[in-house]
């Protein structure tokens, strides 16, 4: 298994797993489950986690696909510029999700401020997330960039 491939395995664990984190955490909210607001802020911190490891094989994967047949420059790019925000974001949701499972645990007066605030954020990082997703899915697939003939443009 070379890096190329690693990356495929990787890389979408720290997309999924902020989704179903963010999930749980409504959840949580919603029935006042300190067990669902702990899970996910476990999920949080093991999307930031996996995120080490798909950025991390990122550029060894970059260097063996560069070169070949249909590989275009541009969406390299752009996914890679997409994938560093999107990583950067991830891991200060890791951070802020350990503060909460801290917060939520010791009983602190603020946690139910920070688990909200911890909600927002998730949207927010989700919506780099779908950025580094999709344009990671361009370098192979062109039927799913923008223009493609047949596209309807209801993205």
């Amino acid at each position: 298994m070379n890096s190329a491939h690693l990356h495929l395995v990787f890389n979408h664990f720290p997309i999924i797993l902020p989704i179903i984190g963010f999930l749980m955490m409504v959840s949580g909210l919603v029935f006042k489950s300190e067990a669902l607001k702990k899970a996910a802020y476990g999920l949080f911190i093991l999307g930031a986690f996996f995120t080490l490891v798909a950025f991390g094989t990122g550029e060894d994967a970059e260097d063996i696909i560069e070169n070949l047949p249909g590989i275009e420059e541009e969406y390299l790019e752009t996914h890679e510029e997409a994938a560093e925000v999107f990583a950067y974001l991830s891991y200060g949701l890791g951070i802020f999700s350990i503060i909460g499972l801290w917060a939520n645990w010791k009983e602190k007066s603020w946690a139910g401020f920070l688990n909200i605030l911890v909600l927002f954020f998730t949207v927010f990082v989700l919506f780099f997330a779908k950025e580094a997703g999709t344009t990671g899915g361009e370098i192979r697939h062109p039927e799913i960039r923008k223009g493609f003939v047949g596209d309807t443009g209801d993205r």
